[in-house]
Formats: structure tokens, sequence, C-alpha cells
């Protein structure tokens, strides 16, 4: 046993004997939904009060050079990987292009295999079917809403963000309350349930992201200041998590957990709301950009760390570091020696955390590859400790300019040459699979029937939220699906989900998996449509289409079920 672990032992009131197993530290990591470095008033903002997370910041050991990914799904696999997003197969947040490869190994899996109980309360955002979901990437109890957000295509049809319903367990159960309460509520009866045993609470709210929405109360002060709709309502939504990350430490202390318990909180890329660049109002502390951009704002998140006794407090760490580097430092800190099944890209910050050890000088990778198929060069940013490189093309010197205001390409062309060639090595070892999909089972004992949404589908239009399948797009796209066994399926098409009652806007409909097509006529005034077709085992293509002599666009919802 490490003398850490015998010292750990006695500091809980474990019994520190050398055959006696030391109580492994608990992790519980809160990750916001588009609140930027300037959405805490810890960080400057005059406007904003967050007490609870100003707490959690004096606490705690703060990365004030972090940086993730410019968007949702893209920073979810790497934090989950320790692996660049891009190598993971999700460099979108839609359009298929946001599920994590099925042979990624994740936090979950690693901590899971160790011996600790994993949850997840949230925004999933890496995949809503088989083998893609939560219940299926290592968590063992899991409580979270559809798609990339509440109110998006996966997510149960009219859910508001109050008394919503929500995937327990993979499967949907209504809910009582507001979304961040409700995800609050269940990471701390998890954390009671486990307080026994070592457990991984993973706390992702969809809060603050779009639609603005919270209850009057929180976003009146804002209002009563003058300040604009929709950040009147972004700044509510902040102070509500913030409300709830006092209940949730407080807790940890009554439980006696505080003590060993590894405590972060980050984000998930720049503010969404708190900061106009044309208007210039809201807070930004001083940084150009917001979420989507590879300028700094679309990057650069808080992220504290508190482990007492571990990790100094009221401390800051100015290295560059970034989300790919969680996962390694926690399987440090835990001591756990499992594996991932790929070289991972992030390093452990322990020995910095801990021993103020010096950390090796590297260079950092930013991508926003929202497309079907990654395009070098594209929304891209090179980051050294000095410099930063913006699409291979605009250079800024973050030390004397921190606002990315004075392009220095022409003056340092050495420098951009240098980073040039940095970012060509990048992409060239993380583009080798960029050629596959990730496909969705269909069949499997894990999940029949399988429901997949136009979120998913690959096509130039991708219906991603509710209010877009209420326009009803002229659209279409295929699903990159494998058929898990040979059979007949039943194909139910819809143009909303069976509680919406929506007829179908249709005369035909027709259904091609692989070579295999299948069509019939369309029952006027029926809201769904339903074909069936012998398959055999393998990867295809599954595509729809509903049609009048008109119109002709794909069905936004397919159940697809193995009959036999």
């Amino acid at each position: 046993m490490s003398i850490f672990r015998i010292f750990l032992a006695l500091l809980v009131g474990g019994i520190a004997l050398p055959f006696v197993q030391a109580v492994p530290p608990n992790v519980v990591l809160v990750m916001t939904d588009d609140q930027g470095y300037g959405d805490l008033s810890c960080h400057g903002n005059k406007e904003l009060r967050t007490p609870n997370l100003d707490r959690l910041h004096q606490q705690s050991v703060r990365l004030t050079n972090f940086h993730v990914d410019p968007t949702c799904s893209p920073t979810r696999s790497a934090l989950l990987t320790g692996r660049y997003s891009s190598r993971t197969g999700v460099w979108h947040t839609i359009g298929g292009r946001s599920l994590l490869r099925r042979d990624e190994t994740t936090l979950a899996d690693l901590f899971a295999a160790a011996g600790y109980r994993t949850g997840i309360f949230g925004k999933w955002h890496l995949g809503d079917n088989y083998p893609f979901r939560a219940v299926d990437r290592g968590w063992h109890e899991s409580l979270v809403h559809g798609g990339g957000g509440i109110g998006q295509t996966a997510d149960a049809w009219e859910n508001t963000y109050f008394d919503d319903t929500y995937l327990r367990n993979g499967k949907p159960q209504p809910q009582r309350g507001y979304c961040t309460e409700v995800f609050f509520d269940a990471a701390l009866k998890f954390i009671e349930t486990n307080r026994e045993r070592p457990f991984v609470c993973y706390l992702a709210t969809n809060a603050p992201h779009s639609p603005y929405r919270v209850a009057p109360k929180y976003a009146k002060r804002f209002l009563d200041l003058r300040i604009r709709q929709p950040r009147a309502n972004f700044y509510g939504m902040i102070e509500n998590i913030d409300e709830n990350m006092g209940r949730l430490l407080d807790r940890l202390t009554a439980w006696n957990l505080d003590r060993n318990t590894i405590v972060i909180f980050l984000t998930d890329n720049g503010t969404a709301a708190g900061w106009n660049e044309a208007s210039g109002e809201g807070f930004n502390a001083g940084m150009r950009g917001i979420k989507g951009s590879v300028y700094e704002g679309g990057h650069r998140v808080p992220c504290f760390m508190r482990w007492p006794g571990q990790f100094p407090a009221e401390t800051d760490v100015p290295e560059l570091t970034a989300h790919i580097d969680l996962l390694p430092t926690l399987l440090e800190a835990c001591e756990i020696k499992g594996k991932s099944r790929w070289p991972i890209d992030g390093l452990s910050l322990l020995g910095r955390l801990r021993n103020n050890a010096k950390l090796p000088q590297r260079t950092l990778f930013v991508h926003s590859q929202r497309v079907e198929h990654p395009q070098k060069w594209r929304q891209c940013a090179v980051l050294t400790p000095r410099w930063r490189l913006i699409n291979g093309q605009e250079l800024y010197d973050l030390v004397a300019d921190p606002g990315q205001q004075t392009d220095l390409a022409k003056t340092q062309p050495k420098v951009v040459a240098e980073l040039r060639q940095e970012y060509e090595r990048w992409y060239e070892s993380i583009s080798t699979r960029f050629g596959e999909y990730c496909e969705i089972i269909l069949g499997s004992e894990r999940e029949n029937p399988t429901t997949l949404t136009g979120h998913d589908w690959h096509g130039d239009v991708v219906p991603w939220n509710h209010e877009s399948i209420k326009k009803m797009p002229i659209a279409n796209g295929f699903w990159a699906v494998e058929i898990a066994q040979a059979g007949r399926y039943r194909f139910t098409l819809r143009h909303m989900p069976a509680p919406a009652k929506f007829p179908l806007e249709a005369a035909r409909a027709k259904c091609r998996i692989g070579d295999i097509e299948v069509t019939d006529k369309v029952t006027p005034g029926s809201t769904e449509v339903s074909l069936t077709a012998q398959l055999q085992p393998g990867k295809t293509r599954l595509q729809t289409w509903l049609e009048t002599d008109r119109v002709s666009r794909g069905a936004f919802y397919v159940t697809v079920e193995r009959l036999q």
C-alpha cells in the first residue's frame, strides 16, 4: 500500500493496516453547457452573482489556461476519452457525427472496471441509440435527456425544461421540477446511495444552453438592471446552477465526503449568450470570440479542481492544459491501472497540481469541424504557451495581445511555418479514420425496437430540434446502420413522434436498406406507415421517403423492430 493511501485511510477514519485496502477518492465532475470563462463573478463579471462557484474557486487549484473544443459533443468525447475529439469520430453535434466510436474507452469504462460506481446526470450528447448510449458506455446509472439539448429531435417530445421526461437508465421516466434541479437531485441521491463505496458522479447540466428558459424570478434582477434578453435568462440559468452547486458542496460536507472527493468544475465551450461582440454587451474576460469560435473566447474555459489536503487552495496553474488531461490526471490520482484501448493524447497533471512539478512544453490543437467530412485547416487553432495560429493564416501573441487584436503572421513567418508543420503532423495522426461511419446497430437484444431520428442522419439539412421538425423541412438523409442479425424487420415512418399524432403529409412511403427497397401507399389521415423487409447481417445505409406528387422528404422518426 502506498504512503498516500495509508495517509488517506487515516484521514477518512480507516484503519491503515498493510492488508486493508484504503478508500480511494471519489470523483464529482460538474460540467455546465455554454457557460463561458467570463460567466462567473469570481472571473470579474460584475452583473452575475455566483457565490457558491466563487467558494469552490477559492478552495481549488484553478487551471487558468484550460482549453476545450468550441462546441458540445467534441468536448465531451475528449473529456471522457483523453483523446482529441476528431480521433473519436466526434467532430460535430448533429448529423451522425456526434456519436462516440464504439471502440473508444471511456472514463466510465475504466472506473467501473476498477470497482467504482459510475453515474451520469444531465447531458450525454454522444449518441441516443445502441451502442452509443450512456448505458452502453460504462455508466451504471444515468438520467439524461436526448440529443444535444432539451427540445432537440431525439429528446422526449415537447420537453420544456420543466416537468420533463428524461431517460432513466435508457427508459423514459417523467420528472417533476426544473431540469437543473432534477439533475442535481438525481446526482445527490446517487452520491448518498453510494457514499460507502468509491463513485464517479458526472453531472453535466444542459443549462445554460438555449432555449434560455428559467423561472422568472431568476431573470428579474437582470431585467431590472436593463439587461436585455436572452442574456437576462441566460444569467438567471447560471445563478440557478450556482444555487444547486451550493447544495452539492454542502451535502458533500454534511456526509463527510468532502475531504476524500475530487470535485471538478468546468464548462464545455465559450459563452453562448454572455457576450455580444457587435454591441459590446456582457462580459467575456477580455477574450475574442464566443461559442463555436476558434479564437480564445470559444475554447478557453474555467476549470476548478478541489481535493482538500492534496491540491492547494487558491492556486492558479497558468500553463497550457486541456480537457484531454483530466482523464489521465484522475486515473493517476485514483491509482487506476486500467488502460485505454487507444493511446491517450492528454497528460496527467497530478504532479503539477500536488507538488508543483514542472509540466513539459507542448503544443495543443483545437478543431471546430461542423461538417460531414473534416477539412484540413477548417476552423482550427494551434496553441503554444505564447502563440495562437488561427486557421493556418492568422498569428497572435497571447502574452502581449490576449485579446487577439493584432495579427502578426506577416512579421513572424518562421513561427507561422513551424506551427503549420505541427498542425500538419497532428492532422495526419488524427485523420486515419475520417472515412468511417459510426453505425447504429439495429435488431440487437440490447435495443429492439430502435427509434432513429433526423438528428443523426447524414444529409445536407439536419432537422436537429423539435422546432425545426414542426416546420416540416423538405430534407432527407441516410443513417449509417448495422443489422445485428438476420430476420424480418419492420420500419415505422413518422414525421413526428407517436405522441404528437401528426398526420402524414404523404401519399407514398419508401424505405431503402442497402440494395433492398420496399414501398407502400399511405392511408389518408394516418400518423404513421409501416414497411417490412427481410434483412441479412452487416453494415449498410438506411434511408426513407414520404412523398406526394409535389414534395418528398425523409421520415424524421423511424422506429425499427426485428420481428423474428
